[in-house]
């Protein structure tokens, strides 16, 4: 049985594959974004020129297909996280990271309720992200901040209701804000 490997472990493709994947990723940002999250894998594979075979061959699943469009998005989110380091507090960095993984999150109308899966695919990119979020939170637990028992499954969750809150028209740019500010101050040591 062959194991799940990501897209981005795989052996270096063919030109004309490689070429089929970066329409399959065009295809689908753009179905996506016009859509939301549950635009027909079909008629991505159509937009894209390309059989439902080979976007299945690249991307098993919808959320294989969500994490690879999501990547670039992700690997940049925590480059500027981590470039932030001697710019922030720890807890201030928490709060920035979340702010942004929302915003991230409501790229796609219907990405919020898939986040916890997506971010499980392991692209570059999701692994990218739950790094840094792990490390964040390590940085803002060792000085006290943020209590100790929180993992960065519980700011998934918190990022998935917020910014399904934001998908559903109830929370502007301020409340997000308010929101995230409201759950960091709940998960803090004072």
């Amino acid at each position: 049985m062959k194991s799940k490997r990501s897209t981005t472990d795989e052996a270096p493709l063919r030109a004309d594959a490689a070429r089929n994947r970066q329409r399959i990723l065009e295809a689908a940002d753009a179905l996506f974004l016009e859509r939301g999250a549950e635009a027909s894998l079909d008629d991505i594979a159509k937009r894209a020129n390309v059989g439902i075979g080979t976007l299945y061959r690249r991307f098993p699943t919808r959320d294989a297909l969500l994490a690879a469009t999501s990547d670039e998005r992700l690997l940049s989110l925590a480059e500027a996280s981590r470039a932030r380091d001697d710019k922030l507090e720890p807890n201030a960095s928490v709060r920035a990271f979340v702010k942004e993984l929302v915003n991230h999150a409501t790229h796609y109308r219907g990405l919020a309720a898939l986040l916890g899966t997506v971010l499980q695919e392991g692209t570059a990119g999701c692994r990218a992200g739950r790094e840094e979020g792990r490390r964040l939170l390590h940085r803002a637990q060792m000085t006290g901040t943020v209590r100790k028992d929180v993992s960065v499954d519980d700011l998934v969750c918190v990022v998935t209701a917020i910014a399904l809150a934001v998908e559903q028209g109830g929370a502007t740019k301020s409340r997000v804000a308010h929101l995230v500010d409201l759950f960091l101050d709940g998960i803090g040591n004072t």
